[in-house]
């Protein structure tokens, strides 16, 4: 198979499917916050099933393609990993309810604690718990979650909100980014 540019309308759709996931992981991050109590976990659990249902459609579109155009099964196969994929319908598995249970600060049964994974995810749990006990963040996270928030705030239009529900130091950059992005005019039709 030829190296090739990908084709226009290809990279239009993917360029607009993963701006609509993006949108998603913003909401998830908007439904943390203390104003969102009464429904933070319903909407947390929509938008991040948006988002990554979305991030599929992208990664299902460019694999239509490929094999489009002749890339052999295997090499797919690879490329999308998928003996990564773990399947929502299945529910929460043992790893996720280890995981919880290390944020909680909860020791895992003995009989969740003889598997690797358990163990593996329980301790993961235990760090970020360990983590979230620190008032400094990473200025990487917050940087992102600034820049999310500040772009979802300028698309629509509503920069003042900012302020009602972010921490203070992701408010200030938030705006900051809000303030730098221009709105684009869209051409005349």
């Amino acid at each position: 198979m030829e190296d090739t540019q990908m084709p226009e309308p290809l990279r239009r759709a993917i360029h607009q499917l993963v701006s609509e996931g993006v949108q998603s992981c913003q909401e998830v991050l908007r439904y943390t916050e203390p104003d969102q109590a009464h429904t933070w976990k319903r909407m947390m659990l929509y938008r991040a099933t948006d988002a990554a249902d979305t991030m599929d459609m992208v990664a299902m579109l460019i694999a239509a393609y490929c094999e489009r155009t002749g890339m052999a099964s295997h090499t797919l196969q690879s490329y999308l990993q998928v003996g990564q994929q773990e399947i929502r319908a299945h529910g929460t598995q043992e790893g996720d309810h280890a995981h919880v249970t290390g944020l909680m600060g909860e020791a895992l049964s003995y009989e969740a604690m003889r598997d690797p994974v358990n163990r593996m995810r329980h301790h993961r749990g235990q760090r970020q718990a360990e983590q979230a006990q620190s008032p400094e963040d990473d200025p990487g996270k917050l940087f992102t979650e600034a820049c999310l928030h500040g772009l979802k705030a300028r698309l629509c239009d509503d920069v003042d909100s900012l302020d009602s529900y972010l921490p203070p130091q992701v408010a200030q950059l938030a705006r900051k980014v809000a303030e730098a992005l221009e709105v684009p005019e869209l051409a005349a039709t």
